[in-house]
């Protein structure tokens, strides 16, 4: 099956990989020059990492990255964790993202990533798909995967009207700093601070620590990008606890800090076709205060292959597919919308707990 995959991101390439196991010929169209990350690390759960252990993948992420035991922190530094759950919900690993997807890239094959080719839509017929671009002559396959994110180009021809939202006020900032011979310890996970803004650090492979600073109602933005996180920053560090977070921010260049105006894919009528389907952030893009986004992407990819692997025609895969995902993206959105209203950090510990053991516990098999 000629399969066309739009978006070499951590999702776009995973399924790449992933249908490749089950024979498709893939293509992956990448708008930007190169395979690149944006952000700075992703937390991978142990659904993730089952799926990539299919992709013969696992050990080597497991190699690059550094597992996070995670606690909540008041703004005086009490750590606080729900009680009651088994070590898995409290666990994830953190990897470094450019290097993910590097290996990631290699693993699908950098000869079959076309980078610097812009998709504006397609056209379905009833023996295959046109993928319009740019530039050039049309691609035809058997099959489109939309895996282009939240601006997912794929997403705006298949629902018209479907373009990503703010989440109003919902603001992140965050970077990585070089860590050896330095004395932090390996993370704070969240500490959860006043006027709704929660931060951390972490690290994210040996000699690199990630921190990072959120507020769901940011207000006015004023100063640089630096001072703009320090703000919200002094928020998780009004007892003295977490000046090293002030510091790392203060170090920072103002050019390798990333600010981003949290933004949310509309719940869609439909994610498919016949022969076309979004997958990842292209389908379901959320807040990421919940920590959960590539994983579930990876989720994604798994179920997918699962479904076109079955014997079904394309169409009934694709129509599982998202009937699935539908129903688990349901419970994840109210899981998503208790993390962010918990009332300080032994509640917000407890419908995080609640929600990680629930996604680890109910996930497909890879």
């Amino acid at each position: 099956m000629r399969t066309v995959i739009v978006g070499a991101g951590l999702v776009g390439l995973t399924t790449a990989a992933s249908l490749r196991l089950i024979g498709h010929e893939v293509t992956v169209l990448e708008h930007a020059p190169q395979v690149r990350a944006a952000g700075a690390g992703i937390g991978l759960w142990p659904n993730a990492l089952r799926e990539l252990d299919a992709l013969g993948v696992g050990d080597d992420v497991r190699r690059m990255g550094r597992t996070v035991d995670a606690w909540f922190f008041d703004a005086a530094g009490h750590p606080m964790r729900a009680t009651g759950y088994d070590p898995a919900a409290h666990q994830f690993l953190m990897v470094p993202r450019p290097d993910l997807n590097n290996l990631l890239a290699d693993t699908v094959g950098r000869d079959r990533i076309r980078l610097g080719t812009h998709v504006t839509g397609f056209t379905e017929h009833g023996t295959h798909v046109e993928v319009h671009l740019a530039d050039g002559a049309p691609l035809r396959a058997d099959l489109l995967i939309g895996a282009d994110g939240v601006y997912s180009d794929v997403r705006a021809a298949l629902v018209p009207g479907s373009a990503a939202v703010q989440h109003a006020g919902n603001y992140a900032w965050r970077a990585v700093l070089p860590s050896s011979g330095d004395e932090r310890p390996e993370g704070t996970f969240v500490t959860i601070g006043s006027a709704r803004t929660r931060g951390g650090y972490t690290r994210v492979a040996q000699g690199r620590t990630m921190w990072w600073v959120g507020q769901f109602d940011a207000g006015e933005l004023v100063g640089s990008k630096r001072d703009r996180a320090l703000r919200r920053a002094r928020n998780v560090a009004e007892s003295g606890w977490h000046d090293e977070l002030l510091e790392m921010i203060a170090a920072t260049p103002e050019e390798s800090i990333l600010e981003n105006q949290i933004m949310l894919v509309p719940e869609l009528r439909r994610w498919t076709t016949d022969r076309v389907a979004l997958i990842g952030d292209a389908a379901h893009g959320l807040s990421p205060h919940i920590a959960a986004g590539g994983t579930l992407g990876i989720e994604d990819a798994g179920v997918l292959r699962a479904e076109l692997a079955s014997g079904s025609t394309t169409a009934t895969a694709l129509a599982r597919y998202e009937s699935a995902r539908r129903i688990r993206f349901e419970q994840v959105r109210e899981h998503a919308a208790a993390v962010e209203h918990a009332n300080g950090a032994a509640e917000s510990a407890e419908r995080y707990a609640a929600f990680t053991h629930w996604m680890t516990t109910t996930a497909p098999a890879a």
